[in-house]
This record gives structure tokens, C-alpha cells and sequence, in this order.
């Protein structure tokens, strides 16, 4: 594994946005070239721009920002109510590549665990969203860099039916666009 991101640097606008968007009074410390490529090469993963650039440069979470309840977590945190134990994967490949709402579905002998794997592989955790809802960021896959909803009731790429990456996930909740619409 390479600890330098494959990913392009994003584009002085679109960092210049991320600056606005996470104000500075609200801003966890970043983490630096080195806080980042350790926690890289701990994981066996390198993270996708600009998210990449945003904790590196900007701000290793913040306490105002997406989402709104809560704020955006720092780097390999996780919520206190996140409902798997186990060892988080980042490197191990998201294994989904579209929705799949798992509520109610015939419980097949591997169901649990295939749930657990979307919770805990091949994603990092951006927050929480009204509960037992939480937004992810893949980092591995044909996902990666996008960002994914995951639920008790299932998990579904944000926003249906083009899935949306970091940035644009920032700049609809900075312009007040719901999640959803």
C-alpha cells in the first residue's frame, strides 16, 4: 500500500469551499501529512480526496457541520450508539454497490453477518444522522469515495439515484438542501 492518496488534489475552489464550510471556531485540529499517512498505513487503506485534504489541511472533524446532529467526526471515530463491536475494516471492500434495505427480508444463515460487513468494512464514519442512522464514507471498492447511508433497516447510497461523493455531500448541507430531496 502507498500512503500517498492515487486521488488528485482537489482543486484550490473546491478547498477554499471546505475552508467556509467547517468555520474555524468549530474545527477539531488537523491531522497533518503525518497524522494522516500513519493512520493510513495503520488501516491499509489511503483515503479519497478531498476528504483526504480536508482533515490533513482543514479540520479533523467539527462539531458544526454535516450532520447536524452531531457534526462531523474525527478520523476513525465512531458514534456511542454504533450497534457493531467487532473490528472495524476500512481496507476490506464495501460490499455493496447498490441500496439494500434488509428490514423484513427472509433472514438468511449469514444475514448478521453480511450487515455487520456493510457496518464495519471498507468505510470510515462521517456521523450520525436522527438516530440509528449513520452517514459513511467508502473508501475502498467501486464506492469508493462516495457516501452511503447505513441503517438499521438498510443501507442506500446518499442521494438515490446518483450517488454523491464528499464535496457534494458538504455543499447540500452548507446550501440547506434536505438529504433527501
Amino acid at each position: 500500500m502507498t500512503t500517498t492518496s492515487s486521488d488528485q488534489r482537489p482543486a484550490e475552489d473546491a478547498l477554499e469551499f471546505l475552508r467556509s464550510a467547517f468555520e474555524t471556531e468549530w474545527r477539531e485540529p488537523a491531522l497533518g501529512y503525518d497524522g494522516v499517512s500513519a493512520w493510513e498505513s495503520e488501516h491499509g487503506v489511503v483515503l479519497p480526496e478531498p476528504y483526504r485534504s480536508l482533515i490533513t489541511e482543514i479540520t479533523n472533524g467539527s462539531s458544526l457541520g454535516p450532520p447536524e446532529d452531531g457534526g462531523l467526526l474525527p478520523l476513525g471515530w465512531l458514534p456511542p450508539d454504533w450497534p457493531y463491536d467487532r473490528e472495524r475494516s476500512p481496507a476490506a471492500p464495501f460490499p455493496l454497490q447498490e441500496a439494500w434495505s434488509w428490514e423484513g427480508e427472509p433472514l438468511a444463515d449469514d444475514h448478521h453477518e453480511r450487515v455487520a460487513d456493510v457496518f464495519n468494512h471498507g468505510s470510515i464514519v462521517l456521523g450520525t444522522e436522527d438516530g440509528p442512522s449513520y452517514w459513511v464514507l467508502v473508501v475502498t471498492g467501486p464506492q469508493r469515495g462516495k457516501v452511503w447511508v447505513v441503517a438499521e433497516v438498510g443501507a442506500y447510497p446518499y442521494q438515490r439515484p446518483e450517488v454523491f461523493g464528499f464535496l457534494e455531500w458538504v455543499r447540500r448541507w452548507h446550501a440547506g438542501d434536505g438529504w433527501w430531496d
